[in-house]
Order: C-alpha cells, then sequence, then structure tokens
C-alpha cells in the first residue's frame, strides 16, 4: 500500500492559454521537488513532458502529460495540459480527475481565451480554483492592473495570497504575514483580505471575526481549502517557472490550502434516473478513465485512470460499468513523464495507469461487475471536418487504423465514413487541430494523405405535420415480397435528443408487431441518409398508424423498404429545411485591427454579441457565424493581424440556411436511387 492517505492526495489540472508557462511550471516542480536532477526547458526541447517530435518541434503541449511529486507529506498529482485553443478536448477530459484547476496566467499576456474558457469549465465543473500568474519577469509588466482585470472577470473572489517582492526575485506570503514589503499593494491589506473571505465560509467563523477583529493563524489555515473548495476564495499567487521564483511557495500551498479527494469536488455516480454519491470513504473500488495515451514506439496503449472510491490492486479485475466480465489489469502504473514505475495498490483519491486494457476515455469502471457512469465534463463537438483520400494505392485501411488510434486519445477528434460519398471524414475542434494529427499520421505512421475542404456538418429537419404512405410490391417468379406502411411525423424541439422519437401505434394487427424493427431500420436508414441534400435528419417524431401485410410474402426487408419510402413520402411533404451550425466564435486581435475584423465576420452572415477591451492592447471580439464561412478564417485572420490574432470556435445551435443558399446546396447533391423505388 502507499504510504500516503487520501487524506495526504492533492490532485491539480494546470490550466491556461498556451504560452503562459504551464509545462515550464510543471517542470520546476519537478525539478524543486527532487523528481528530476535538471529543469526541463521547453524552447531548447529538454522538456520532460512534452514527449512527442510533435511538440518538441512546434513548442506547445498537444496533449495532456500526468506527473507526481511528492511536498512535505503531501502526494501531489499534476496535469499539465495543452493551452492552444484546439488542443481543449484532452485539457478539459483532465478536470475530470482532480480537485483543483491550476489556472496560469502570462504576467504580460493577460486573460486570454484558453484562460477564460477553463476558468468556466473548471467552475461549472465545481472545481477549487488557484490563478497563477507566472512570468514576473516579463518585459512590459503591469501586475496591479493584471490584478484588477482578473477582479472585474473572474469575480471579487479573487484574491492574491502572496506578493513578488525585490523587483520580482521573490515572493512575501501574505497568509502567515501581516506585514512586510512587496513590490506592489500591502501585504497587511493582503493579508486582511484572505483572512475576510476565508471567514465568510462559516457563520461561527465570521461571527469570531467580527468579535474579535482578527482570527487566529490556525483557524484560517483549518478552513482555507474549503474555502477555496466552495469558491469563496480564489487564491492569486505570483511566479516565475524559470527562474524559480515563488515555485516552493506554490507547492507548500498547494499540499497545505487546497482541498484533499475528501474535501473537494465530490462525483456522482448516474444509475439510471439516480445519482448516488461515490465518496473516497466507499469500500467498493470506482474509477474513471480520463486519458488515454499509446506510446507510438511500442504502440503499448496506456489508460490513466481516477480513482474515486476503494481501493484497487494488481490482481483484482477491472471491470467496465455495464459489462459482466472483467480483466486483470497486470500492472498499475504510476507515470512521470515518459516515465513509469509500478505500485502494489491504487487507493482512494490517486490517480494510476494501466497497460494494454481496451480502456476508453470517459469509462468507469469497478471491481465488481456493475452499473453506472460517472458522468464526464462535456467537451466540444467537433465541427472542423476534412476528407481524406490516401495518396498511395492499398494505403486505406492503415489510414483506417492511424486516424482510430487518434480518436482514442483525444476526446475532441472524431471520424466516420460518409455514406454518400464513402469517404473518410476526419473531424475536430480548428483548422490547426486537423493539421497536427494530419503531420503526426505522416511522422509517426509514415501515412501521406489529401485532402478535401471543410465538410461542413449541415443536418435536415421538418417544419410541419404530414402523413406518408408507401406500398412495396415486388414479384420475382418465386415468392414475393410484400408491405404496406403508413405513418405520421411531426417536429419536435430543435435539439431533442434522441433526433427520432418512435411511436408503434399499430391496432388490430394490420402489420404484426414481429415486423416492427425492420419498419424501424428503414426509419432510421433514411435518418442518416437524409431526404434533401444527403444530410442526417433530426427533432422528428414518427408514429406508425397503419399497414397491410401478406400472410406469405410478407418479410423484413419488404417491410424495412416500405418504411422507408413511407417515411420519405411524409418528409417531403412535412416542409423539410435545411439547417446550419452556428458556433460561437471568440476572436483575440490587436485593437488597431477590430474594425477590420468585425467587417470581416459581418460578410461572413457573423453576428456579434459583444467586445472587451484586455492587457497589452488587444481585444475579444465575440460573435456568433455560420460554421460554413469560416473554413478559410485561419489564414484571413493571420492575414489582417500579422499573425497576432487567435481565435477558438464552440457549437452555440443550429438554425436554417437561408433559401437562396439552402438551394444551392441541395442542387449540388446526386442522390442515389433507391432500388426498391
Amino acid at each position: 500500500m502507499p504510504s500516503y492517505s487520501t487524506n495526504d492526495i492533492r490532485n491539480v489540472a494546470v490550466v491556461g492559454h498556451g504560452g503562459s508557462g504551464k509545462t515550464s511550471l510543471c517542470e520546476a516542480f519537478l525539478h524543486t521537488t527532487g523528481a528530476t536532477n535538471r529543469l526541463g526547458n521547453v524552447a531548447d526541447k529538454t522538456s520532460h513532458l512534452d514527449l512527442d517530435d510533435e511538440e518538441k518541434e512546434r513548442g506547445y503541449s498537444i496533449d495532456s502529460h500526468v506527473l507526481n511529486v511528492t511536498h512535505g507529506d503531501k502526494m501531489i498529482n499534476v496535469i499539465d495540459t495543452p493551452g492552444a485553443p484546439d488542443f481543449i478536448g484532452p485539457a478539459i477530459a483532465s478536470l475530470a480527475a482532480v480537485e483543483t484547476a491550476l489556472i496560469v496566467v502570462h504576467a504580460a499576456g493577460g486573460i486570454q481565451v484558453n484562460t477564460r474558457r477553463m476558468r468556466e469549465q473548471a467552475k461549472g465543473n465545481g472545481l477549487a480554483r488557484v490563478i497563477v500568474v507566472n512570468r514576473i519577469d516579463a518585459d512590459n509588466v503591469d501586475l496591479p492592473t493584471l490584478i484588477e482585470n482578473l477582479k472585474e472577470s473572474f469575480g471579487q473572489e479573487v484574491t492574491p495570497v502572496n506578493l513578488p517582492a525585490g523587483g520580482g526575485k521573490s515572493v512575501v506570503d501574505c497568509l502567515a504575514n501581516d506585514s512586510g514589503d512587496a513590490d506592489f499593494s500591502s501585504v497587511a491589506d493582503v493579508h486582511t483580505n484572505v483572512v475576510e473571505r476565508v471567514a465568510e465560509v462559516d457563520d461561527a467563523l465570521m461571527t469570531k471575526y467580527f468579535d474579535e477583529g482578527a482570527l487566529p493563524a490556525e483557524d484560517v489555515r483549518a478552513n482555507i481549502a474549503k474555502a477555496i473548495a466552495t469558491g469563496t476564495i480564489v487564491p492569486v499567487l505570483f511566479t516565475n517557472a524559470t527562474g524559480n521564483v515563488g515555485i516552493k511557495e506554490l507547492l507548500t500551498f498547494i499540499a497545505e490550502s487546497c482541498p484533499s479527494p475528501a474535501e473537494g469536488k465530490q462525483r456522482a455516480l448516474v444509475v439510471g434516473e439516480e445519482e448516488k454519491a461515490v465518496k473516497p470513504d466507499n469500500d467498493a473500488f470506482c474509477g474513471q478513465v480520463f486519458k488515454v495515451a499509446v506510446d507510438h514506439k511500442s504502440h503499448m496503449k496506456y489508460s490513466f485512470i481516477r480513482t474515486f472510491s476503494g481501493t484497487l490492486k494488481s490482481d483484482a479485475n477491472l471491470v467496465i460499468s455495464g459489462e459482466r466480465k472483467g480483466t486483470r489489469p497486470g500492472h498499475l502504473l504510476k507515470f512521470q513523464g515518459a516515465e513509469h514505475k509500478d505500485v502494489d495498490a491504487a487507493i482512494a483519491g490517486d490517480i494510476f495507469a494501466v497497460a494494454k486494457l481496451d480502456l476508453n476515455i470517459g469509462d468507469t469502471v469497478f471491481t465488481d461487475a456493475s452499473d453506472g457512469k460517472v458522468i464526464m465534463p462535456k467537451v466540444p463537438t467537433p465541427m472542423f471536418s476534412l476528407a481524406l483520400t490516401p495518396k498511395s494505392r492499398g494505403d486505406e485501411a492503415k489510414i483506417g487504423d492511424a486516424v482510430r488510434r487518434f480518436s482514442e486519445i483525444d476526446p475532441c477528434f472524431k471520424t466516420t465514413h460518409d455514406p454518400q460519398t464513402h469517404e473518410l471524414v476526419i473531424s475536430g475542434t480548428g483548422d490547426l487541430h486537423l493539421r497536427v494529427i494530419l503531420s503526426r499520421m505522416a511522422r509517426q505512421f509514415k501515412l501521406e494523405v489529401d485532402t478535401k475542404p471543410p465538410k461542413i456538418p449541415y443536418c435536415e429537419t421538418i417544419t410541419a405535420k404530414a402523413e406518408g404512405h408507401y406500398r412495396h410490391k415486388k414479384q420475382t417468379g418465386g415468392a414475393g415480397q410484400f408491405g404496406e406502411v403508413y405513418l405520421r411525423i411531426e417536429p419536435l424541439e430543435r435539439g431533442s435528443e434522441p433526433p427520432l422519437e418512435w411511436g408503434w401505434d399499430i391496432f388490430g394487427g394490420s402489420i404484426p408487431s414481429q415486423f416492427e424493427p425492420a419498419v424501424k431500420k428503414g426509419v432510421v436508414e433514411l435518418l442518416s441518409q437524409g431526404a434533401l441534400a444527403g444530410f442526417p435528419l433530426q427533432d422528428i417524431k414518427v408514429s406508425i398508424y397503419d399497414g397491410k401485410h401478406h400472410p406469405v410474402d410478407s418479410k423484413e426487408v419488404a417491410f424495412k423498404t416500405a418504411g422507408k419510402l413511407a417515411f420519405k413520402d411524409a418528409i417531403l411533404k412535412a416542409k423539410p429545411v435545411l439547417l446550419e451550425p452556428i458556433v460561437n466564435i471568440e476572436v483575440t486581435v490587436p485593437s488597431e485591427n477590430v474594425g477590420d475584423i468585425t467587417g470581416d465576420l459581418a460578410q461572413r452572415r457573423g453576428r456579434p454579441t459583444g467586445q472587451d477591451l484586455m492587457p497589452g492592447n488587444l481585444t475579444l471580439i465575440t460573435a456568433q457565424v455560420p460554421l460554413a464561412k469560416l473554413s478559410d478564417y485561419h489564414s484571413r485572420l493571420s492575414s489582417i493581424t500579422g499573425g497576432k490574432g487567435s481565435y477558438a470556435l464552440e457549437l452555440s445551435h443550429y438554425e436554417n440556411v437561408p433559401s437562396n443558399e439552402a438551394q444551392n446546396i441541395i442542387t449540388q447533391h446526386k442522390p442515389k436511387k433507391d432500388e426498391d423505388e
């Protein structure tokens, strides 16, 4: 068993915008605690954490990386996450494994696109938040203004707990000290703010503070983890990771003040309509896969698991929720970047990995057959797609295997086969995301592909009620085929889940119930193929209310065809429309480019939703834009801003395509004639 207990564990995800120094901070953690004998550096490609050749060449993280350090008597599990908006999937998935999000902010760059997004994700998922202002040695740093911006953007609960001193060469602890010298602000004032925030978590504590005008240091220390866990205080600490300033103090703060798995966010097991608390003191083992990695040299698959309750030993079975049989993990591993070591058990609250098991991100696992799932944080829907064709004949199967592996490790990367064109389609969060995937495929698998312009995931739906009918009768000389179906359809609320509501309202046996699956199969087939332009249908209620059968000639294939074509008949009568995805876009640009950017978005049918001034003469522009109008946006933004602009996309909703554009899309569609029509 480990030498530490659940109460000794601290789980933190290091999140924030790219370039803020997250990986450098983690490298400093490793070096300061003696886990490594040299300080890894991203710039000179000596990082212990950016392991992939693609990461080293580009100079930023693409995947999340797991490490652990011991500080004092505490085990601190750390997940270093990507900062580029296109790689937000692994960052969000990492939040499933932690109680605290360490939000890293560049001292000069300030609050950037992914700073906001990951802060909102952490808050929305009930995690404690700690802000780390890194790179305090950078040029043009205005820390007082940055603190005001943080308070204005994220709330008055944002409170420094230490301050830079000696010209950024050290930090002074304002939690332990009520006096001292600092580069800005007042140690005494900051100390008072921290105490007041901590006092708010408990009525008795607040009364004591008002009565005595102060709180003993032991009361503050005893309650600050609760204050952080509840969001009553969002601490701010200052560091210079490459200069080793504030690192030991940050580690001490995490160890002594951040919530343990017993104090922080508690997960729930969803079983049907019920939720059951999964607490660390539960005896039964329950865990969740939050990361999958594949060593591209050995092709070994590793699944990283957060233990929520119970204890797992290497000789126990690991069973996926809903399955009856399990697999022995063989070895339980603690990872340190690329290196790992065996451990004999994983206790509640800890993070470990297993090798060679067929597990996927989001899987809930037990040691006995059980039902229920712990819900993962929601990741953005991949909206940017490319169709792939191999450059070399015979590579189709290899390409399919390669993209399948990438989809296993990245929750925002999906692959599909287009039923109309028979093309392999890959989808991600943006242009950069897919370009990196294709570069890794060429590097790791020696596979080159041609790509077609981005494929837009349009949908089809109906706007009125209608009835449909089809009689399928086929006589080939021997046994015939016969099936007749009458059905009604009506629109559901936009975005309904599932996209089809099914009703079997047959009375008197006009269609025997044994043919219901065949009729439904035909309807579902058209649902995926579409009736207007080959795009999936959604938000439809179907009711099968009448039909006819033949005691000899009625077969499943006949009713499948009848169901499909009766459904199509009804769709074409129900005022069908084409829907396009509308995305929320956040664009960060130099302030002098705002006019050009807003004008460009307007030409793309964009609707502005807001503007925020940001430090460094930057402006954040938010808008809603049809995804179809953003296929060349990466290059256009770079052209307008001289490469200084960045953007992030997230699906907002679907709405009707303007009639003139819809007609062009429908005209381009060349449907195959159904062989039974």
